[in-house]
């Protein structure tokens, strides 16, 4: 796992943050809610990418 899968979640998470933010002050929540999912479906994406990667390495290294 690399720093930069750290940082574009960082980065992800503080995008949303200010545009969830904003949104709510305009008065649109179901907007700022959809923003939310978005993002933690992009992360999540993310991290399963990386999640399954390890597995490949597991089985590889226990030759399973």
């Amino acid at each position: 796992m690399d720093i930069e899968l750290l940082f574009k979640i960082a980065a992800i998470g503080i995008l949303v943050a200010v545009l969830c933010q904003v949104l709510v002050r305009a008065g649109r929540e179901d907007q700022a809610m959809m923003t939310t999912l978005a993002g933690l479906i992009i992360v999540l994406s993310m991290v399963i990418k990386e999640i399954s990667t390890l597995f490949n390495s597991v089985r590889t290294i226990f030759n399973l």
